[in-house]
């Protein structure tokens, strides 16, 4: 229960934006509550026990590149509450049929030499903005930059991210190989391959990969939340678990109150303070396509056609670029494709204490119609298998959740919609209204610091960050 009946701000969700905010507020000097409705905090940063007794699995988030590239994550000194960041040999791995897989390296140049005749497309593409990540990574990971710290960087990244994957897939590449890494990268879109601006997510996953790579925090995602909860604390700050916020009138005194969650949510908890106009704005807000997640506790590990797929944590399943972006049509129309685009991560490779001496856990996911029930791990198997015959025989267990179910464990994931919103080309910087300051509301007290805020879905705390700074020249000055 709170131990005050007064706080300068209150945050409303643990997940890893609520906890930037609050981070960012208790580090200005003033009385900060965390409140989060679960027993355990973390939001989408979670690990659990979900199939067999001493198999940890990550719920929702579980490769961390956003994490990395973080300005405001990045300035915390969470290893000192004992996160540690483990790294594959290989960054990716992208199987293709028979023995064939491109193998993602940190070196651009490396990864450049394994696509042939597209090697020089590829550096050409991805070593302009590497050049300048630095201050890139600013203007990337934020509201709309006005102006922009890297101008010359950004204008040429955005000149391609606002093309379709698809198109800039076949402008840039020749080979089928190059081609069906970009569609792999672009896939977690979530939109259509031939919509503007998901060229956007094919472009930021690459350079990623090479800027910072896919890393994953030892243990389980919870060790990211367990850090930021100890630095929080560490700080001052208190964290009410259990305690669900189904009114604003619910909790304590405050001058300020932050709210990690969705629009939908905003509208529930706030109720007729807001203004109609905004109030309909947030009632518009679109939400995108779910997910049907599927975790396995397995008897020995993914046994893996192509040798390269053995050396990397994340990869993505789902053949050429042709065959994910018909796949991904398929899902927008709202159909449940046969072969979906599959994203998989096997971290006990890597990590062996997420599992059993000799076993292994394996986490898996594609995208199907918002709000489905149904449950499609049989084409998720299928597809898994198609590259890694034997895969079924491992399975010991399975924990299944259709996108329907995805919204009962985590409310901002709206119809199973993990990015908490489409990021296509109308509604990536109208997050989740169209404002210069799209953190503020028209009430002075109230913020929106999740997801459904620029720079959007993603392990990376920015928009938590943002949400606070305005609360702080709002309310604070």
């Amino acid at each position: 229960m709170f131990q005050r009946s007064a706080y300068d701000a209150i945050v409303v969700g643990s997940g890893p934006n609520g906890f930037s905010a609050a981070i960012t507020l208790v580090q200005a000097g003033l009385t900060v509550a965390i409140v989060e409705a679960q027993n355990t905090i973390g939001g989408g940063v979670r690990s659990d026990e979900l199939t067999l007794p001493g198999f940890i699995h990550d719920p929702c988030a579980a490769i961390f590149p956003l994490s990395r590239a973080s300005p405001f994550l990045n300035s915390l000194p969470l290893e000192k509450y004992g996160l540690e960041w483990v790294y594959s040999p290989a960054v990716l791995a992208h199987p293709l049929d028979g023995e064939n897989a491109v193998l993602v390296d940190r070196s651009l140049e490396v990864t450049a030499g394994r696509l042939g005749a597209d090697a020089d497309a590829y550096q050409n593409l991805l070593q302009p903005v590497l050049r300048d990540w630095e201050r890139f990574t600013a203007d990337l990971l934020g509201p709309l930059p006005i102006p922009p710290k890297a101008p010359f960087t950004y204008l040429g990244f955005a000149a391609k991210a606002v093309l379709p994957a698809d198109l800039l897939a076949r402008k840039f590449f020749r080979g089928e190989a190059a081609r069906a890494l970009f569609a792999g990268m672009a896939g977690h879109s979530m939109l259509a391959l031939e919509s503007f601006a998901s060229g956007a997510f094919g472009l930021v996953l690459s350079l990623l990969s090479h800027a910072v790579g896919m890393p994953f925090p030892r243990g389980g995602a919870q060790a990211l939340s367990r850090a930021l909860a100890a630095h929080f604390e560490a700080l001052g700050g208190e964290i009410v678990t259990g305690f669900t916020v189904e009114h604003l009138e619910d909790l304590p005194a405050y001058r300020a109150v932050l709210l990690d969650v969705a629009p939908r949510n905003l509208v529930r908890i706030v109720g007729d303070r807001l203004p109609n106009g905004y109030r309909r704005q947030l009632e518009r807000y679109r939400y995108g396509v779910g997910v049907c997640k599927v975790d396995y506790a397995l008897s020995e590990p993914v046994p893996w056609l192509a040798e390269e797929c053995r050396q990397a944590a994340t990869l993505h399943l789902g053949g050429t670029l042709e065959e994910i972006a018909a796949a991904e049509r398929q899902v927008i129309q709202g159909q449940h494709p046969e072969k979906p685009y599959v994203l998989v991560a096997q971290h006990t490779l890597f990590d062996p204490f997420r599992a059993p001496q000799g076993k292994h856990t394996l986490w898996a996911y594609c995208h199907t119609p918002n709000n489905s029930c149904q449950d499609v791990s049989d084409k998720i198997e299928a597809q898994i298998e198609r590259y890694a015959p034997g895969f079924k025989e491992c399975i010991l267990a399975r924990h299944v959740r259709t996108a329907h179910e995805m919204e009962t464990y985590n409310p901002n994931y709206v119809g199973g919609d993990i990015n908490n919103g489409v990021q296509d080309l109308f509604q990536m910087f109208t997050r989740p209204s169209l404002h210069l300051n799209p953190y503020i509301t028209p009430l002075k007290e109230v913020y929106i610091c999740s997801s459904a805020t620029p720079p959007g879905g993603g392990v990376h705390g920015m928009c938590g960050y943002y949400a606070a700074q305005a609360a702080l020249q709002r309310v604070f000055r």
